[in-house]
């Protein structure tokens, strides 16, 4: 597998998060398990299928969008593979979809049936472009475009209540989020859903485990704690009420441990680097 890396431009700032290009070949079937990630997932390939099962009814995706959910999904493929990455924020979707999250949430939705031609259109020209710069330019010019073009904008109330979850990654009770924006609670509860796609409670339980999945890969996080983590100490960190509670949450959201998640990004880890998993 070879993967490229780009810095999304200025103009795009809090719309996307990652911009990656990939090319990928396996010579028998290459199984993924795909856990919830608190964005939304662009895959502009011009590759094989993959065979996605989990989210909806399975089915063959060429380029698709994953959207926002808070369940674990599974991505088979055979053969040669290669695409543009984008991962957006569920609100940065919404503006370029020009639709409400809740529209794609807990969906894999081919490109050509999103209604939005310019993105439809993207996968064919990146496989005619000759480099990743070139591809990433491509990609960035029709964002940009789109965004300027989209007449959809989240509530500010909305935007804010967003904002503050992921900063504090989950950790914002709803009730401090209702008395920020001025809402009741319930008024809040319901924008917020429709637009971003989960409810407040489910969006912030999905970035808390994000959060303690970036603490517990070694590597994965600016803030990580050290290599010998023990489950309890992300637990702790993350504000889970105790280690139980960390791994329910894994269990829910994964399907696996977090002994089990660690192990499946290094297959030779210890037991010791996840006591108690």
């Amino acid at each position: 597998m070879t993967y490229t890396a780009a810095h999304p431009p200025a103009v795009l700032r809090g719309v996307v998060t990652g911009l990656a290009g990939y090319t990928e070949h396996a010579t028998r079937p290459l199984v993924r398990r795909e856990s919830p990630t608190g964005g939304v997932t662009l895959i502009l390939a011009w590759g094989g299928p993959l065979q996605v099962e989990g989210v909806g009814r399975p089915a063959r995706h060429g380029a698709f969008l994953a959207g926002l959910d808070d369940a674990w999904a599974t991505t088979t493929f055979t053969g040669d593979q290669a695409g543009v990455q984008v991962d957006l924020t569920p609100l940065g979707a919404a503006r370029l979809l020009a639709r409400d999250g809740v529209e794609v949430a807990h969906l894999v939705t081919d490109l050509d049936l999103l209604d939005v031609p310019a993105l439809a259109a993207l996968p064919e020209r990146l496989a005619a472009t000759p480099t990743w710069e070139a591809r990433f330019a491509l990609v960035t010019t029709t964002l940009t475009d789109l965004l300027a073009r989209s007449a959809f904008r989240p509530a500010p109330e909305v935007a804010h209540a967003w904002r503050r979850l992921a900063a504090a990654r989950g950790r914002v009770p709803v009730g401090e989020l209702a008395a920020e924006t001025g809402w009741s609670r319930r008024h809040l509860l319901a924008r917020f859903h429709r637009q971003v796609g989960l409810a407040p409670t489910v969006a912030g339980r999905v970035l808390r485990f994000r959060h303690a999945s970036a603490l517990l890969v070694p590597g994965a996080g600016p803030d990580r704690l050290p290599a010998d983590v023990r489950i309890a100490d992300v637990a702790a960190a993350c504000g889970y009420a105790d280690h139980s509670h960390l791994v329910r949450e894994f269990r829910d959201l994964t399907g696996w441990t977090p002994g089990e998640y660690l192990r499946a990004w290094f297959p030779d880890v210890q037991d010791g680097a996840a006591a108690g998993s």
